[in-house]
């Protein structure tokens, strides 16, 4: 199946967004398709000498800006490349979708176009993080601010569904982030959610903190998506602060800099475990069809692996499983109509 991608989204649109397409079809053997002003992107191939079928475009007139209202460009752009790239999902002419460009327009599109996986009342945006214990899936990292004990367990089960056909984890541990390991610590939101949690069939290890997303407690971490996108860019905000430390240390002493020299493979593995390009970007899980939403200053190499999890979505039926596992929780009638 081809995977639509967005060539107008991102801060380094469509140069960097068409070189990693053409990565993807290159070194991946994936057919991706590049949507957006069609002579624009053709110029661009012809200047990057990239032959004539490699890529395919498929032409869209407009574009939604970052300042743009996202639930009104969706309705008022239906040519905007989000909204094209999307229409080829639900029309069953692509598996999936991929953008750089404004998340909170493709959030709304993928709602509006491609409607909810049977059985999910919020889709949530899922964040793999890398941990020395190995990848952890944080959810949700920023699409639901306001949310119910329900939610919360939705995004577990779709949380479960991703680590076990992305990750490979067979039987992930589940966990509720909260401000304490205790069952009476955190909001009525958790408490609540803790005890819905307890009635599914999920592999449910309780209460986690924030301090726990490094030390290999739980595989999911499931929260609200304010809660959650906040969590997530401070781990950015750290890993960039702490590089920033290690280079002005390293530079105040030649025997620092001799060191650096000697581990030169470690530190360079060790950089490349904690690059959120490895990754691509993070899935916007509970919609019909694979969307994949990627950091707004996404690179080629981004864009790539992005594409290639779009792929993984689609391959090995995420989709399925997440309906399966959500109608397998075990939560009652009552509790599904309170999410509503």
């Amino acid at each position: 199946m081809k995977i639509a991608v967005d060539a107008m989204g991102g801060d380094h649109a469509p140069r960097e967004v068409i070189r990693g397409a053409v990565q993807a079809a290159r070194e991946l053997g994936l057919h991706v398709v590049l949507v957006g002003r069609e002579e624009l992107l053709r110029d661009e191939l012809r200047t990057m000498n990239v032959r004539e079928g490699t890529v395919d475009v498929a032409h869209a007139s407009e574009v939604v800006e970052m300042c743009d209202v996202p639930g009104v460009a969706i309705r008022k752009k239906k040519n905007s490349s989000i909204r094209v790239g999307l229409n080829m999902v639900a029309e069953g002419s692509a598996s999936s979708f991929v953008s750089a460009g404004n998340s909170g327009a493709v959030m709304a599109g993928a709602l509006y176009v491609l409607r909810k996986v049977k059985g999910v009342d919020r889709p949530a945006i899922s964040a793999t993080i890398p941990t020395p214990a190995g990848p952890i899936v944080l959810i949700d990292a920023g699409a639901n601010v306001d949310c119910k004990p329900a939610h919360l367990v939705q995004f577990g089960c779709m949380g479960d569904a991703y680590a076990r056909k992305i990750l490979r984890i067979s039987r992930p541990r589940v966990g509720l982030l909260s401000i304490g390991e205790e069952e009476s610590k955190g909001t009525d939101l958790t408490r609540e959610a803790g005890l819905l949690f307890r009635q599914t069939g999920l592999n449910y290890v309780g209460n986690l903190e924030g301090r726990d997303f490094f030390d290999g407690k739980a595989d999911v971490f499931v929260c609200d998506g304010f809660v959650g996108n906040i969590a997530l860019k401070t781990m950015e905000g750290m890993a960039t602060a702490l590089g920033h430390f290690l280079k002005d240390e390293i530079g105040k002493s030649a025997f620092a800099m001799l060191g650096v020299l000697l581990a030169g493979g470690a530190i360079k593995r060790v950089k490349r475990r904690l690059d959120y390009t490895e990754y691509g970007g993070a899935p916007l899980l509970g919609v019909k069809g694979g969307v994949v939403i990627c950091h707004g200053s996404s690179d080629a190499k981004a864009v790539k692996n992005a594409i290639r999890m779009a792929e993984s979505l689609h391959e090995r039926g995420v989709e399925t499983e997440i309906a399966g596992s959500i109608a397998g929780s075990g939560i009652g009638r009552e509790e599904q109509a309170a999410a509503e």
